[in-house]
């Protein structure tokens, strides 16, 4: 196996950050299977393989993150995050899990099935208002008042290289890809996917996939610096992000072979799809790279084999039914 450590790559993780995320997750994280559908392949006009981060504990990859970042942390030591969801019921059980408390900071449009289940695994919530507050600035507020340990959404090393695992896992179940995708928000599950995969297929076509109105990164790919928009009306609330992540953003350009765009209606699309027509309950943002597919925006030929990364399946079932009926 090829490795690749920061000293070689002289960016914030490497590979040997992510193979040593996996030793730390081994027999606490759940391997997720890699999944195939017939008619996915007859649509998209390839082999899609879909790693279900859906099934992961909380329901989503954020786990890999947080319980790789709180593990290491001195026994006891209470943390403090700020999410929308998914990474705020990873930190809550990560942190129950290792025996610490956990304060997280939630916008007060978050879906509340994510919001009471953040609570279920024993976190205290702090509401914000995400159009006029900075969850940045009141989460390291919140942890300084309270000495608590930060663990942000995307913005950490050990973060990021949880994150990576996943990739590291469905590279080791289906070794032989052209491309590999998965949703991009502050970056962080990209940068360690990207990472694994760089490293150890150097010639494998990288691609993070966004919503057409949530295309921060797009843009800032595209600039080839950091660019900052408005709040966006994304479908998508994992991805509702305004700017890439400062550590996530140069990894992405190093390794990323480009940005794509999907529309809310060809996520919702994709959701329906997959529901219905594969089995598989995901929510909007674990849609996005597969609408990517089905929508046919990779740049690769008939037959590709790609790897797509189903980021997480924590949709309010009130949605799933909307999307259902169309």
């Amino acid at each position: 196996m090829q490795r690749t450590d920061r000293a070689t790559t002289r960016l914030p993780m490497g590979l040997d950050d992510v193979l040593e995320a996996a030793r730390r997750l081994d027999g606490v994280g759940i391997r997720t299977p890699v999944l195939t559908s017939r008619t996915l392949d007859k649509r998209a006009g390839g082999r899609i393989f879909l790693k279900a981060e859906n099934f992961q504990r909380g329901g989503a990859f954020k786990f890999r993150g947080a319980y790789n970042k709180i593990s290491s942390l001195p026994p006891g030591t209470g943390v403090a995050s700020y999410s929308s969801g998914n990474h705020a019921q990873a930190v809550a059980l990560a942190a129950a899990m290792v025996g610490s408390s956990a304060v997280i900071v939630m916008p007060e449009d978050a879906p509340e099935q994510k919001v009471e289940a953040t609570r279920g695994y024993g976190a205290e919530v702090v509401f914000y208002d995400r159009y006029r507050e900075d969850r940045d600035e009141i989460g390291r507020k919140l942890a300084t008042e309270r000495g608590l340990t930060l663990v942000p959404p995307y913005e950490d090393p050990l973060v990021m290289a949880g994150q990576g695992t996943a990739a590291l896992e469905l590279l080791e179940d289906v070794p032989s890809l052209d491309a590999l995708l998965t949703p991009v928000g502050g970056g962080g599950l990209m940068a360690g996917c990207a990472t694994v995969a760089r490293a150890l297929f150097p010639g494998l076509q990288i691609f993070g996939v966004e919503t057409d109105s949530a295309n921060d990164t797009y843009l800032s790919f595209r600039k080839g610096e950091r660019v900052t928009i408005p709040p966006p009306p994304t479908i998508a609330d994992g991805i509702r992000l305004t700017t890439p992540g400062a550590l996530t953003f140069p990894i992405l350009q190093r390794h990323l072979t480009d940005m794509l765009l999907v529309s809310d209606a060809e996520v919702r699309t994709t959701v329906r799809f997959l529901a219905l027509r594969a089995r598989i309950v995901v929510e909007p943002t674990g849609a996005v790279p597969a609408a990517a597919v089905l929508g046919k925006h990779l740049p690769l030929g008939p037959g590709a084999r790609v790897g797509v990364v189903l980021s997480g399946g924590n949709i309010e079932p009130s949605q799933l039914i909307d999307i259902r009926k169309g």
